[in-house]
This record gives structure tokens, C-alpha cells and sequence, in this order.
């Protein structure tokens, strides 16, 4: 038991010690931007008591998204890469969609 421990503790001192650069530090900034996206959500639901996916949910999905989409890039894998690109188009398609809601309410009140 205490080998299968000692080799635990190397094998995440090389993933997460070894290996720590500027690119793992993106990336891990990059995942929270990704991540509060989901806490913003659960908060305006919560307040609404309903299932609620404010604007800022799009946000931080186009921004973390693109934040990891460099990350993927720079680490040459391309199932994140396909992943992350193709969320980047729902992101600012539903932004865009949006935009033109909003817009389309403020010409009726005029």
C-alpha cells in the first residue's frame, strides 16, 4: 500500500508540480473563467427560483472558451481544440441572438 501512495505522490508532482509553466498557469485560469459560468448560473437561478441562464453565463463561456481554446491550441490536441472552437460559435451565436432581442424591444418602446 505505501508503494501504490509513493508512486501516487510522483506521478502528481509530475503533473502538477513538474510540468508547471506559464501555459498550465493559463490553463488554469483559463478553467476558471470556464467554470464561474455555471456559479453564475446556479446564483440567477436560485434568485429567480427558476432556471435562470443570464447574459454573463454567455460571457464568461466566450471568454474562458477562448481562454482554453489558446491552451488547446498551444498543447496540439485536437479534441479539445474542436471542442472549444465549436462552443465558441454557440457562445456568441447566442450573444448575437441577444443582441438582437434586446434591440428589437427598444425599437418598440420608441
Amino acid at each position: 500500500m505505501a508503494n501504490v501512495l509513493q508512486e501516487l505522490a510522483g506521478w502528481l508532482h509530475d503533473v502538477f508540480v513538474k510540468q508547471f509553466d506559464t501555459w498550465i498557469l493559463l490553463g488554469f485560469v483559463a478553467q476558471f473563467f470556464f467554470s464561474m459560468r455555471f456559479v453564475v448560473q446556479w446564483i440567477a437561478s436560485e434568485k429567480a427560483k427558476r432556471s435562470v441562464v443570464p447574459i454573463a453565463f454567455w460571457f464568461f463561456s466566450l471568454f474562458g472558451g477562448s481562454m482554453l481554446l489558446i491552451y488547446a491550441i498551444q498543447r496540439q490536441d485536437p479534441v479539445f481544440i474542436a471542442g472549444q472552437a465549436l462552443g465558441l460559435f454557440i457562445y456568441i451565436r447566442n450573444l448575437w441572438l441577444i443582441a438582437n432581442e434586446r434591440k428589437a424591444a427598444m425599437t418598440k418602446v420608441d
